[in-house]
Protein backbone atom coordinates (compact mmCIF):
# COMPACT_ATOMS: atom_id res chain seq x y z
CA UNK A 1 0.00 0.00 0.00
CA UNK A 2 3.08 2.30 0.34
CA UNK A 3 3.42 2.49 -3.12
CA UNK A 4 0.41 3.56 -4.04
CA UNK A 5 0.56 6.44 -1.65
CA UNK A 6 3.96 7.34 -3.48
CA UNK A 7 4.15 10.53 -5.57
CA UNK A 8 5.73 10.21 -9.32
CA UNK A 9 8.56 12.06 -10.68
CA UNK A 10 8.13 14.22 -13.45
CA UNK A 11 11.07 15.57 -15.69
CA UNK A 12 10.84 18.66 -18.08
CA UNK A 13 13.36 19.86 -19.89
CA UNK A 14 14.26 20.73 -23.55
CA UNK A 15 16.72 23.40 -25.90
CA UNK A 16 16.73 27.04 -24.04
CA UNK A 17 13.67 29.02 -25.37
CA UNK A 18 11.34 25.93 -25.25
CA UNK A 19 9.09 28.31 -22.28
CA UNK A 20 9.92 25.58 -19.80
CA UNK A 21 9.76 28.43 -16.94
CA UNK A 22 6.32 29.62 -18.29
CA UNK A 23 4.52 26.32 -18.63
CA UNK A 24 6.19 24.91 -15.20
CA UNK A 25 4.37 28.04 -13.48
CA UNK A 26 0.79 27.49 -15.24
CA UNK A 27 0.73 24.00 -13.98
CA UNK A 28 1.46 24.73 -10.53
CA UNK A 29 -1.68 27.29 -10.72
CA UNK A 30 -3.49 24.04 -12.57
CA UNK A 31 -2.97 20.59 -11.24
CA UNK A 32 -3.22 19.63 -7.73
CA UNK A 33 -0.81 17.30 -5.66
CA UNK A 34 1.97 18.24 -7.76
CA UNK A 35 5.39 20.07 -6.33
CA UNK A 36 8.42 21.95 -8.00
CA UNK A 37 11.78 20.89 -7.02
CA UNK A 38 13.24 23.78 -5.78
CA UNK A 39 17.18 23.44 -7.02
CA UNK A 40 20.36 24.17 -5.50
CA UNK A 41 22.88 27.11 -7.13
CA UNK A 42 25.86 28.81 -6.71
CA UNK A 43 24.82 31.99 -8.67
CA UNK A 44 24.09 34.91 -6.37
CA UNK A 45 20.57 35.53 -5.59
CA UNK A 46 18.56 37.94 -7.86
CA UNK A 47 16.30 40.93 -6.85
CA UNK A 48 13.40 38.96 -5.13
CA UNK A 49 14.94 36.09 -4.78
CA UNK A 50 14.27 33.93 -1.35
CA UNK A 51 16.72 30.91 -0.38
CA UNK A 52 14.33 27.99 0.27
CA UNK A 53 11.67 29.68 -2.13
CA UNK A 54 13.71 30.53 -5.27
CA UNK A 55 16.68 28.28 -5.05
CA UNK A 56 18.78 26.55 -2.12
CA UNK A 57 21.53 29.22 -2.53
CA UNK A 58 25.11 27.60 -1.77
CA UNK A 59 28.76 28.34 -1.81
CA UNK A 60 31.19 26.27 -4.57
CA UNK A 61 32.45 24.74 -2.00
CA UNK A 62 29.08 23.83 -0.07
CA UNK A 63 27.99 22.71 -3.59
CA UNK A 64 30.74 20.50 -4.17
CA UNK A 65 30.68 18.71 -0.87
CA UNK A 66 26.73 18.23 -1.42
CA UNK A 67 27.65 16.46 -4.93
CA UNK A 68 30.45 14.41 -3.72
CA UNK A 69 28.32 13.10 -0.49
CA UNK A 70 25.79 11.95 -3.26
CA UNK A 71 23.15 14.41 -2.04
CA UNK A 72 22.24 15.54 -5.59
CA UNK A 73 19.74 13.45 -8.20
CA UNK A 74 21.64 15.69 -11.04
CA UNK A 75 23.86 18.46 -11.31
CA UNK A 76 25.67 20.34 -14.08
CA UNK A 77 27.43 23.93 -14.26
CA UNK A 78 25.71 26.34 -16.82
CA UNK A 79 27.34 29.46 -17.83
CA UNK A 80 29.41 29.83 -14.92
CA UNK A 81 27.51 28.40 -12.38
CA UNK A 82 26.64 25.55 -10.66
CA UNK A 83 22.85 24.49 -10.47
CA UNK A 84 21.49 20.77 -8.76
CA UNK A 85 18.56 18.93 -7.49
CA UNK A 86 18.69 17.82 -3.88
CA UNK A 87 17.93 14.27 -3.75
CA UNK A 88 16.38 14.79 -0.14
CA UNK A 89 14.09 17.19 -1.01
CA UNK A 90 12.21 14.88 -3.99
CA UNK A 91 12.41 12.13 -1.94
CA UNK A 92 10.60 13.78 0.88
CA UNK A 93 7.87 15.06 -1.52
CA UNK A 94 7.63 11.87 -3.40
CA UNK A 95 6.72 9.43 -0.07
CA UNK A 96 4.27 12.20 1.01
CA UNK A 97 2.56 11.32 -1.75
CA UNK A 98 2.78 14.70 -4.05
CA UNK A 99 3.83 14.73 -7.76
CA UNK A 100 7.14 16.39 -8.16
CA UNK A 101 7.95 18.21 -11.28
CA UNK A 102 11.96 18.99 -12.40
CA UNK A 103 12.53 21.77 -14.65
CA UNK A 104 16.15 21.16 -15.55
CA UNK A 105 18.23 21.11 -18.58
CA UNK A 106 18.79 18.12 -20.88
CA UNK A 107 22.64 17.36 -19.24
CA UNK A 108 20.50 17.34 -15.80
CA UNK A 109 17.30 15.37 -17.48
CA UNK A 110 19.59 12.50 -18.53
CA UNK A 111 21.77 12.12 -15.35
CA UNK A 112 18.07 11.71 -13.55
CA UNK A 113 17.51 9.03 -16.49
CA UNK A 114 20.53 7.12 -14.71
CA UNK A 115 19.57 7.60 -11.55
CA UNK A 116 15.91 7.58 -11.60
CA UNK A 117 14.40 5.05 -13.95
CA UNK A 118 11.10 5.61 -12.52
CA UNK A 119 10.72 9.06 -13.46
CA UNK A 120 8.82 10.16 -16.29
CA UNK A 121 10.46 12.61 -18.77
CA UNK A 122 9.14 15.26 -20.69
CA UNK A 123 10.64 16.99 -23.64
CA UNK A 124 9.21 20.86 -24.56
CA UNK A 125 9.87 22.00 -27.67
CA UNK A 126 8.74 25.49 -29.43
CA UNK A 127 6.32 25.11 -32.37
CA UNK A 128 9.09 25.89 -35.05
CA UNK A 129 12.68 27.16 -35.13
CA UNK A 130 11.83 30.69 -36.49
CA UNK A 131 9.52 30.72 -33.29
CA UNK A 132 12.84 29.60 -31.06
CA UNK A 133 14.85 32.41 -32.74
CA UNK A 134 12.37 34.91 -31.56
CA UNK A 135 12.01 33.79 -28.31
CA UNK A 136 15.21 33.81 -27.57
CA UNK A 137 15.88 37.24 -28.72
CA UNK A 138 13.13 38.39 -27.21
CA UNK A 139 14.74 37.99 -23.86
CA UNK A 140 16.76 41.03 -24.63
CA UNK A 141 19.74 39.40 -21.98
CA UNK A 142 21.41 38.00 -25.52
CA UNK A 143 24.60 39.77 -26.82
CA UNK A 144 24.97 38.47 -30.52
CA UNK A 145 27.49 35.53 -29.09
CA UNK A 146 25.83 34.13 -26.30
CA UNK A 147 22.59 34.16 -29.10
CA UNK A 148 24.56 32.11 -31.51
CA UNK A 149 25.56 30.00 -28.34
CA UNK A 150 22.40 29.27 -27.02
CA UNK A 151 20.79 29.05 -30.48
CA UNK A 152 23.19 26.49 -32.21
CA UNK A 153 23.22 24.72 -28.81
CA UNK A 154 19.16 24.11 -29.16
CA UNK A 155 19.46 22.87 -32.37
CA UNK A 156 21.54 20.01 -31.15
CA UNK A 157 19.33 19.45 -27.94
CA UNK A 158 16.70 19.11 -30.56
CA UNK A 159 18.28 15.61 -30.89
CA UNK A 160 17.62 14.34 -27.63
CA UNK A 161 13.98 14.09 -27.97
CA UNK A 162 14.35 10.14 -28.65
CA UNK A 163 15.42 9.53 -24.88
CA UNK A 164 12.37 11.36 -23.19
CA UNK A 165 8.72 9.31 -22.90
CA UNK A 166 6.95 12.17 -24.53
CA UNK A 167 7.02 15.39 -26.41
CA UNK A 168 5.01 18.43 -25.86
CA UNK A 169 4.65 21.09 -28.61
CA UNK A 170 4.34 24.27 -26.55
CA UNK A 171 2.71 26.57 -29.32
CA UNK A 172 0.10 28.36 -26.71
CA UNK A 173 0.85 27.63 -22.82
CA UNK A 174 -2.13 26.58 -22.27
CA UNK A 175 -2.58 23.87 -24.53
CA UNK A 176 1.12 22.95 -24.09
CA UNK A 177 -0.04 22.44 -20.13
CA UNK A 178 -3.27 20.68 -21.20
CA UNK A 179 -1.00 18.04 -23.03
CA UNK A 180 1.49 17.43 -19.51
CA UNK A 181 -2.22 17.26 -17.27
CA UNK A 182 -3.33 14.42 -19.80
CA UNK A 183 0.41 12.81 -19.01
CA UNK A 184 0.39 12.99 -15.98
CA UNK A 185 -3.19 11.35 -15.51
CA UNK A 186 -2.02 8.73 -18.07
CA UNK A 187 1.03 7.86 -15.60
CA UNK A 188 -1.09 7.46 -12.86
CA UNK A 189 -3.53 5.30 -14.13
CA UNK A 190 -0.98 2.74 -15.82
CA UNK A 191 -0.68 -0.58 -15.18
CA UNK A 192 2.48 -1.07 -13.39
CA UNK A 193 2.20 1.66 -10.77
CA UNK A 194 -1.59 -0.01 -9.71
CA UNK A 195 -0.63 -3.59 -9.11
CA UNK A 196 -1.72 -2.85 -5.79
CA UNK A 197 -5.56 -2.81 -7.10
CA UNK A 198 -4.87 -6.58 -7.50
CA UNK A 199 -4.07 -7.11 -3.69
CA UNK A 200 -7.39 -5.22 -2.52
CA UNK A 201 -9.72 -7.59 -5.05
Amino acid sequence: MAEQRRGILFVLSGPSGAGKGTVCKALMQRVQNLCLSISVTTRAPRAGEQHGVNYFFQTREQFDQMAARGELLEWAEVYGNCYGTPRSFVEEKLAAGLDVILEIDIQGAMQVKQSYPNGVFIFLIPPSATELEARIRGRGTETPESFRQRFGAAREELAMMRSYDYVVVNDVVERACSRIEAVITAEHCSVERNLFLLNEW
